[in-house]
Parts: C-alpha cells; structure tokens; sequence
C-alpha cells in the first residue's frame, strides 16, 4: 500500500466546504445533528463568509456553521479544510474573511496582516482539541512516555517489541513488527504543537525542533487529520498524531501518555483533557490577542491531566475594512462560543470553551469593528 499516495487522495477528497446545507457526514461526526440554534443571537453583516484552514478544526466548523444558519436566516459561513497553512496564507491574501489555525500568528504573518487588516490581526481560540496518539494494534493498549513517543517519531526506536516500549508496557505482547510512522504531509498546526510537546516531554530525545512541518525524517506523509486518521485505520502497525475528533470518529487505538504525575500513563478524555485547559495561561495578558501559552500544557504537575492539548484560532481583524464583513464575523462567532453551541462540541471530540475564557472571547469578539 503506498500511504503516501493513498493518504494524499483521502485528504484531498476530504476538504470539506461547510455551509447551510452541511449535510455531509464526510468526517463531521454527526455535527449536523448536533447543530443548535442560539436564542436571542445578534445576527448582521453580509450573508455569506469564507474561512479556510485548520482541519483539527473541521468537525466543531460543521456544527458552528449550522447553528449559525439556524440562528441567522439567511447567513451561511463556507468553510475549507485544507490546513492551517493553507488557512494563514489565504487569510492575510484577502481571500478569506477569517483564517482557521492550530498555531497562532509569527511576527512576520502579524505584519502582513495588519496590511490585510485596518488594524492588527488577533487570533481567538473558539476550539479546544486535545491531540491524540493514535495507533493500529490489534489486542495491544499501549502506554508510553514523552522520550519514548520522541523515539518513535524521529526513527530512534524502529520496532514494536522495542525494549523500551516493553519495559512502560508490561505483560503486554508486543508483536516483532516494523513500527509505520504517518505524519502530516501538509503545512499544520497540529504538527506543530506536538513537536513542541515532543520537544518539551522527551528529555532530549526530540532535537528536531518544532513547526508545522514534520522534522521527524521517518515514516509516511498523508494530507490532514483525516489522511493520517484514515491511514493509521486501515494499515496495521502504523502511528500517528491526530485531532481526537478523528480518532474518535475512526473508531483508532489511542495512547496513555505517561507524565511526572502519572507514571501509569494518562487516557485522554473529556476530564481529563478538561483539566488542562483549567490552567490555561495567555501571552499577551490584558490585549485582545488570546494566544495561549501552552508550554505548562505538555509537562503537566497536576495528576489526571492529559498532556497535549491544541488550541484552535480563528485569526480576524481587528478593523475590517468592510464593515459588513466585520458584523457577520462578529454574528458568527458569537455563535460559535456560546455556551449552547460549545455544550454540543463533546459528542465530537472537542473540549467546550471555560466559563471563564468564553468571557475574554466575547469581550474581543465585540470590539472587532
């Protein structure tokens, strides 16, 4: 099977455009049932907008656009998948109305946006997607740690019955199996942050550094989390790192990542996911630009916390140069982080927004003018 191929066809086929009539359950796990509408919503501005980006993001898009045509008649948002590469590029071109990304703007995009812009740039976190490491053998749950992981990706450890793997799974039975790396093979945010994680959780193991290309040098390229999601389900002794949207949706094994707290290794769900996201910390305090700090996210202190979470951002301007643009943005997004809709995001592998972030979220929201 040739996974670099296969994986590029199932990405391109999966780019996803959502909009009104998001009926397609192509990867959207059921969000057109979960849609919901907003009573009371401010809707304005012009009827359609575009957006493009992150893929971690896709599911929760499916469901913030359905709820937002069923809160504002006649208002639809059309939405991309194509990676947040893909979805920077696109938004400081002027292309689209707002971008999608799983890593925030780098100095050089903040510069080119605010020539897009009337004004600076800010990214908005309105999804929270813990990323997961997800697997394909048959009879095996696996816990590992961060050196071990980093091993794994950047081809310092090459088998499953590789002694340090046995040594964090005992009485498992390890198959004597050539281990398939599947990486991102598009520009990606999701790569990004868990190169960071590996750079932070893998006590020197991970030199490769971070970015949204893979460094890793091993393994196979597929296009987006459902490239990579679709691959690991169908080719026995492959890994990855993938939106838990996806895994959930693939039906994939997933990892227990081991951390200082929990020697036994951490399942990643809702709670445990959840307690991460508790002790979100921002860079830019006291600004409108809600870009977390997600480095005491990876080396978690508190027992129970899931290590790797991915913040999603939707990048908008500050000042639009059109003002119809800047009312549909506001209208959508205040949708999108309503106590409501995020409440619906669970069921599709995503972890709704703190009571206590939704209000800087919805502070900034109403001064995009």
């Amino acid at each position: 099977m040739d996974l670099k191929r296969t994986g590029a066809l199932l990405g391109l086929a999966a780019l996803t455009t959502v909009g009104l009539a998001a009926c397609s359950d192509d990867n959207a796990g059921g969000g057109d049932s979960s849609a919901q509408a907003v009573a009371g919503a401010e809707c304005g501005g012009k009827a359609n907008l575009k957006s493009s980006g992150s893929s971690a993001q896709n599911n929760a898009m499916t469901v913030f656009a359905n709820s937002y045509a069923m809160s504002c008649e006649g208002q639809t948002l059309d939405y991309n998948s194509n990676g947040s590469g893909a979805g920077v590029k696109e938004f400081i071109g002027g292309q689209t109305d707002f971008g999608g990304s799983d890593s925030p703007l780098k100095d050089a995009e903040y510069v080119t946006a605010e020539e897009r812009c009337d004004g600076p740039a800010w990214n908005l976190p309105a999804v929270f997607g813990p990323i997961a490491v997800a697997y394909n053998l048959d009879g095996v749950e696996l816990t590992l740690s961060g050196p071990t992981i980093a091993k794994i990706f950047n081809g310092g450890i090459t088998n499953w019955n590789d002694p340090a793997i046995a040594a964090e799974n005992k009485g498992a039975e390890l198959p004597d199996q050539r281990i398939t790396v599947i990486f991102r093979s598009d520009e990606s945010g999701t790569t990004d942050n868990f190169q960071k994680y590996l750079d932070a959780a893998s006590d020197g193991a991970w030199t490769q550094e971070a970015g949204k290309t893979f460094n890793g040098g091993v393994g196979e390229g597929a296009k987006g989390n459902e490239g990579v999601s679709a691959a690991i389900g169908q080719t026995p002794g492959t890994i990855t790192y993938t939106e838990w949207s996806y895994a959930k949706n693939q039906d994939l094994s997933m990892v227990k990542i081991v951390t200082p707290a929990d020697a036994e290794g951490v399942e990643l769900t809702a709670e445990t996911a959840g307690k991460t996201i508790d002790s979100a910390k921002l860079k830019n305090e006291g600004t409108n630009d809600l870009v977390i700090d997600t480095s005491s996210f990876y080396v978690p202190e508190a027992a129970g916390a899931y290590p790797i979470i991915l913040p999603t951002y939707e990048i908008v301007c500050s000042t639009y140069k059109d003002p119809e643009t800047a009312a549909a943005v506001r209208s959508f997004l205040n949708v999108a982080v309503s106590e409501e809709v995020q409440g619906q995001l669970e069921a599709e592998g995503y972890i709704p927004v703190p009571d206590a972030f939704r209000e800087k979220l919805t502070t900034a929201i109403s001064e995009i003018s």
